[in-house]
């Protein structure tokens, strides 16, 4: 019998004893992929039902029937961290069985089935979140293909005179991976594809303003890799996600490693939890534009990044620091591009809408807070708020500000561009360093004068520095490089691939098999 009719006829098993009664229901039998609600199903804490005492053997015990007995366990889909950590402990097992063909057969499913389902998951995406443009939530599901696979695990070798050494990128385990409202499918997406090429499987508590989405995504990466590889709940995911299955799915015995791209407090919870975290946090991107610069093309780049899906981007231009010889110029260059320029009392309108002050604070103050009802949305949006009408078109709006200003200071995820007169590189320079935050992260400059790049890149010393382009080209875009969702800033591995996820293992042989 075929592993193909094997999965099928396992399939309906399950369905027909679920409906007599002899399992728990899943209603994921009958839920299409559509990205509405699932039906109510129980939840739990994260670790209900576990028996105290139970360590990793019982563990492993529970592995077989993870699925005959969890609501919500089937195509990866759980209803509890524990039941979805176990199952990823067994498909873990499975593919270290069936080897890197099967690893790279599953990259190979994920970067297909993103592509192909792309207009239909980027619009289920942002029918649940409600933030971002519709055509870059599409593109950034076709660019999945762009993430690198097990081509990336090349081992190193070493013969001399004492033998020949071998170095292996060899998996942790079980990854328990955190992913952000702002890019939830192609997060995932891009994650698995790093994850499963390393070696691993993963487990995924995904944002709750885009928990709906992320489990259909993971449960037809699933089913595809369950029909053609025979492995089961490679990705598991937990449907309804809290903090409380956060903290067990990155407690969790079989947990390995955490991979968590979000913000300062998902971070920060992440690194106490005192295990391996590689951690993508947060980013406030400068730009620093000067006298030497194409300004026509400084403009449209700026254009193109910081309007990219509304400024969700983590890497985006963020605010421009502009040398006053030429930031006349860039405004006029804006505005002449497609930009739409607000005045003084339009800025004011909108830093009030934008965010809230303490009491007894007023605009400007450092401490602002951003209003999360106009993240990610259009420039159209955002000019209403202001006071103003714009062109339908119109993606990015700008305006002068002082460098202390809160769209200066905030990492605000709304397409508009704050712009600070500086007198001098230098001062720019130092203008970007206070307003990045030292989270190093992502910096970029318009100019033609090497020394210029050279001092920028020395100071601020972020993990992506792009010279005379939008921020997208620093993730192969545009530029020369490979793509990731998860750019690990504060844990310092970078732009994550399969490597990230593996450890390095040496084996020696001493006196032999040198063959010179």
């Amino acid at each position: 019998m075929s592993a193909i009719n094997e999965t099928l006829i396992r399939d309906v098993v399950v369905d027909v004893m679920a409906r007599l009664g002899s399992a728990r229901p899943s209603h994921e039998a009958d839920q299409k992929p559509c990205g509405h609600s699932p039906c109510p199903l129980p939840t739990g804490s994260g670790a209900v039902g576990r028996r105290p005492g139970e360590g990793f053997r019982s563990s492993m015990h529970e592995i077989g029937s993870v699925n005959r007995r969890s609501a919500g366990g089937k195509f990866g889909v759980f209803q509890d961290a524990n039941d979805a950590c176990v199952a990823a402990q067994g498909a873990f097992e499975k593919l270290r069985q069936k080897g890197v063909a099967a690893r790279a057969k599953v990259v190979e499913i994920v970067k297909t089935m993103a592509d192909a389902n792309a207009a239909e998951w980027g619009r289920i995406e942002l029918e649940e979140t409600k933030i971002g443009r519709l055509d870059h939530k599409i593109e950034k599901l076709q660019i999945i293909k762009l993430v690198p696979g097990v081509e990336w695990l090349n081992p190193y070798g070493r013969s001399g005179d004492h033998g020949i050494t071998l170095e292996e990128y060899t998996p942790f385990g079980v990854v328990a991976a955190v992913t952000p409202s702002t890019h939830s499918i192609p997060t995932l997406s891009g994650n698995v594809i790093n994850i499963v090429a390393a070696g691993n499987a993963v487990v995924f508590n995904a944002h709750p303003g885009a928990a709906r989405c992320a489990a259909m995504a993971v449960r037809e990466y699933n089913r595809a890799i369950e029909r053609e590889t025979g492995i089961e709940n490679l990705i598991t995911i937990i449907e309804q996600p809290t903090l409380d299955s956060f903290k067990a799915m990155c407690s969790h015995e079989v947990v390995r490693l955490l991979c968590v791209t979000g913000g300062p407090a998902v971070v920060k919870a992440a690194m106490q939890i005192g295990k391996r975290a590689i951690c993508a946090g947060p980013g406030n991107p400068p730009v620093l534009v000067d006298d030497t610069c194409c300004l026509t093309h400084a403009a449209k780049t700026i254009i193109q990044g910081a309007a990219y899906d509304n400024n969700l981007l983590c890497i985006g231009e963020k605010e421009i620091f502009a040398l006053e010889s030429i930031a006349d110029r860039l405004m006029e260059h804006l505005a002449e591009n497609g930009a739409a320029r607000l005045n003084g009392s339009q800025l004011e309108r909108l830093t009030r809408a934008a965010f809230t002050f303490s009491e007894g604070r007023g605009g400007g103050c450092a401490h602002a807070t951003v209003n999360r009802e106009l993240l990610g949305k259009d420039a159209a949006v955002l000019a209403r708020a202001a006071g103003v009408d714009v062109k339908p078109a119109t993606q990015l709006l700008f305006a002068e500000t002082s460098a202390d200003h809160p769209f200066v200071v905030e990492e605000q995820m709304m397409p508009f561009v704050p712009i600070v007169r500086v007198k001098s590189v230098e001062e720019g320079i130092e203008r970007s360093i206070e307003a990045e935050h030292g989270y190093k992260h992502t910096s970029i400059i318009h100019s033609h004068d090497v020394e210029n790049m050279t001092a920028m890149a020395r100071a601020l010393d972020t993990t992506l520095f792009i010279k005379n382009g939008p921020c997208m080209s620093g993730l192969g875009l545009g530029g020369e490089g490979y793509l990731s969702y998860s750019i690990a800033t504060p844990t310092g591995e970078g732009v994550t691939n399969p490597r990230t996820f593996t450890r390095v293992r040496r084996c020696v042989m001493v006196d032999n098999l040198r063959i010179y």
